[in-house]
């Protein structure tokens, strides 16, 4: 009787110890991640100056809209989202050069949100999970300082970082290590579309 018992508690001991290796068993991520020549990709939200060179009038902060458009002085329903701020401003003084001669244009990003295919998402058992625009050279450790570190349920060294850039591929982070024993070799760069999972530890 007791053998009856026992194997099926030994099957599910063993199916969930299966499980938890086979979360840990991604490869490392690799500590660098970005190119050095990254350009900051605008988005929905995000806040543009538009400086125009001795047209003040013309100058202008503008939002994009959620459609991906801005519209400015001379310039209605112009495609912003997916350009980054030297090609927009190119495209601006193509606009403008209707109506003033030779304009110089010059386009800041203000306010950063970036479009979705570029934001980080961070998932789970993160103590505030949410959505984070992507800035060059950032780090594990930043993202884990935005999202306040994580709960007291989590298990930081079984995460994972999901790669959309590479196909979905899955890297394994050490969190507790980081950020519970400060080992900085457990810090790796963050890359563009990058989703954080932050599972429940088994306890």
């Amino acid at each position: 009787m007791f053998r009856s018992i026992t194997l099926p508690i030994v099957g599910l001991l063993l199916a969930v110890s299966a499980l938890i290796s086979g979360c840990s068993s991604y490869p490392a991520a690799p500590a660098s991640a970005a190119s050095s020549n990254y350009k900051y990709i605008i988005g929905p939200g995000d806040t543009l100056n538009i400086v125009v060179w001795r047209n003040p009038e013309l100058s202008t902060i503008v939002p994009v809209r959620p459609d991906g458009k801005i519209a400015a002085p001379l310039v209605e329903d112009l495609p912003a989202m997916g350009k980054d701020a030297t090609t927009l401003a190119r495209d601006i003084e193509k606009a403008l050069a209707k109506y003033i001669r030779d304009p110089v244009v010059t386009v800041v990003v203000t306010n950063f949100v970036g479009p979705y295919s570029e934001q980080i998402r961070v998932v789970g058992e993160a103590a505030k999970p949410q959505v984070l625009p992507y800035k060059q050279k950032m780090t594990l450790l930043d993202v884990m300082i935005a999202v306040g570190g994580m709960t007291d349920f989590a298990d930081g060294n079984g995460a994972s970082i999901l790669r959309t850039a590479e196909g979905n591929k899955q890297y394994g982070v050490r969190i507790a290590d980081l950020v519970k024993r400060g080992d900085v070799s457990a810090n790796v760069e963050m890359q563009p579309g990058d989703v954080l999972i932050i599972p429940q530890g088994w306890f």
